[in-house]
């Protein structure tokens, strides 16, 4: 029997250690969904045209090098249409961004791969957790690759990227994210006696909030932040002239910038109210513990998110706001898919 005592703690100390390492690969991806976001608002996505996954890691480290990158940047058509004339001094600042974004996600792939073989290695994986773990390996990749495919859409005649790549970029990343998180809350959150009957409600909030993520891609990918910078109105009324006036109709909530800025505010609404009723209920059926935290924090989140939301479209999309208000939509969606496993993880509370 003791010996049985001491095999289950070792089992609990590895789960631990696996969480830690998953809450810190998750943390990683999170400022990297930052600096994405930074990268975009700075126009500097396009800097590197060309992808190399090994010897791209080292920089440009004389000033012939750095003449020669530039030299391959003036022949793409950013260059040419939009920073003709741009000086040596110009282009290192945005190749930086860029740069950095693309190191920080080779430096992702190593904290993830010698940690998963250290534990593979000493049998520290529990039964059944090892699956999941290549998934987001594979993931990793595959968003990496998903990256390039994103930024070749920019380095032909239209100077920018693809609002539906861009918008599959950030989907990936904030999937991979979500995965690796609600995976690190199975491994440290214990069962609790909860409310069950806003369990539904709490999963179906979760998913609204990764498509409003969804549709700030595609407010960042075609720019219709910039459209109209007024609020609570666009220009002179809520619904604004010309919304879906695409042929067909439906192509307007991915194309036509009025119908995808409207889109997105219309979510905002949604998921404020949905928010603000769930934290009704919940309070009203008494939780309690670290969900009662979680909710809180959703809350004061979405607060913030609001205020960041409408602070972008007043000022213009100022790059730190606009940055700010995409990474708390990724902290909102964090702190609802802690109250959403902590309802999955709970027993029913009478």
């Amino acid at each position: 029997m003791p010996h049985h005592s001491a095999t289950l703690n070792q089992g609990l100390q590895y789960d631990r250690q696996i969480a830690y390492w998953l809450f810190f690969s998750a943390a990683v991806i999170f400022g990297m969904i930052l600096l994405g976001g930074v990268t975009r608002l700075t126009n500097s996505g396009l800097s590197m045209v060309d992808w190399k996954p090994i010897m791209g890691v080292i920089p440009p480290l004389t000033e012939a090098d750095w003449q020669g990158m530039f030299l391959k940047y003036q022949q793409f058509p950013e260059y040419q249409k939009i920073n003709l004339g741009m000086s040596l001094e110009e282009f290192k600042y945005i190749f930086m961004y860029e740069y950095l974004h693309r190191v920080l996600g080779r430096l992702i792939g190593i904290i993830f791969i010698v940690p998963f073989l250290f534990f593979y290695f000493t049998k520290r994986i529990k039964a059944g957790l090892t699956p999941k773990l290549l998934i987001m390996l594979i993931g990793g990749g595959f968003q990496g690759l998903l990256g390039w495919y994103m930024v070749k859409s920019g380095l032909v005649d239209n100077p920018h990227v693809s609002q539906y790549r861009l918008t599959a970029h950030l989907g990936a990343a904030v999937l991979i994210y979500s995965f690796i998180l609600w995976t690190a809350f199975d491994l440290v959150n214990p069962t609790s006696q909860q409310p069950s009957g806003i369990k539904n409600f709490s999963y179906s909030l979760s998913v609204i909030i990764y498509l409003m993520i969804l549709t700030g891609g595609l407010v960042a990918g075609t720019k219709a932040g910039y459209a109209y910078n007024t609020w609570p109105l666009m220009g002179d009324s809520f619904i604004p002239a010309g919304l879906y006036s695409t042929a067909p109709a439906w192509l307007a909530a991915f194309e036509d910038i009025t119908t995808i800025q409207f889109n997105h505010r219309i979510f905002a609404y949604i998921i404020i109210g949905l928010i603000l009723t769930f934290s009704f209920k919940a309070l009203r059926a008494k939780i309690e513990g670290p969900i009662k935290i979680g909710l809180y924090c959703m809350l004061a989140l979405l607060f913030l998110q609001v205020t960041l939301g409408i602070s972008t479209l007043l000022y213009h999309v100022p790059v730190p706001v606009a940055a700010a208000h995409q990474v708390v939509a990724v902290a909102l969606l964090s702190a609802s898919l802690f109250v959403s496993h902590c309802l999955r993880n709970s027993t029913a509370k009478n």
